[in-house]
């Protein structure tokens, strides 16, 4: 018997102290407060591009700048319609390979070229949540986070503390929550500008929360 442990994947946002969740290093921090911010990077993450009013987007059954709960394979996955032609696919951690098995299959009988890929190791996703994240957001983002503008179930791609960031308005049984993703290399230096914008609204680390029920 091998004594050889299993390789640990690990977020670009430091966790301090951490636990060990699905083979990642996450948070072990539980806030108290109800405004927080937690990192999911451990989060599938699948990126699909076809052309963006073809068959590829009546058979993901979303379009640019909207988000869709809905089973792909044999688990729960938030489909987000990033950017024109492209979409981004979130499931349960451990589930990318499943995730893009299932999509390609999905979308091989459009008969249009369609890209699948996993990007899980690639990119960093963290959650805003709570009373204060409109306007910790608005802090560090030019958009218009209001309702009429950016209603639940958004999304968008901008600049965010001078990132280049996709924004998923995703409310949590009625309370605000955005989901920001953004490339690997900026995941540190984008959660520690949400935190130093937080710091006059009490907002809190917490440990990875996951996807919501719809």
């Amino acid at each position: 018997m091998s004594d050889t442990a299993a390789p640990l994947a690990r977020s670009p946002i430091a966790a301090s102290p951490a636990t060990v969740l699905d083979g990642w290093e996450v948070s072990a921090r539980a806030a108290t407060g109800a405004s927080t911010l937690s990192d999911e990077t451990p989060l599938a993450k699948v990126h699909v591009r076809a052309p963006f009013d073809g068959a590829g987007r009546e058979a993901l059954g979303v379009g640019f700048g909207r988000t869709l709960r809905t089973d792909v394979g044999s688990g729960a996955v938030l489909l987000v319609g990033s950017a024109p032609g492209e979409w981004l696919a979130l499931g349960a951690p451990g589930t990318a390979p499943a995730l893009r098995t299932a999509l390609e299959e999905r979308l091989a009988g459009t008969g249009e070229f369609t890209s699948v890929l996993d990007l899980t190791h690639g990119r960093a996703l963290m959650r805003l949540q709570g009373p204060a994240a409109t306007a910790v957001l608005a802090g560090v983002c030019a958009i218009d986070l209001a309702d009429t503008v950016t209603p639940d179930g958004a999304a968008l791609r901008t600049s965010v503390a001078a990132v280049v960031t996709d924004v998923v308005r995703d409310d949590v049984s009625g309370v605000r929550s955005f989901l920001l993703h953004c490339e690997r290399s900026s995941g540190q230096y984008l959660w520690d500008a949400l935190l130093d914008a937080g710091s006059r609204s009490a907002v809190e680390v917490t440990g990875f929360r996951g996807l919501h029920d719809a």
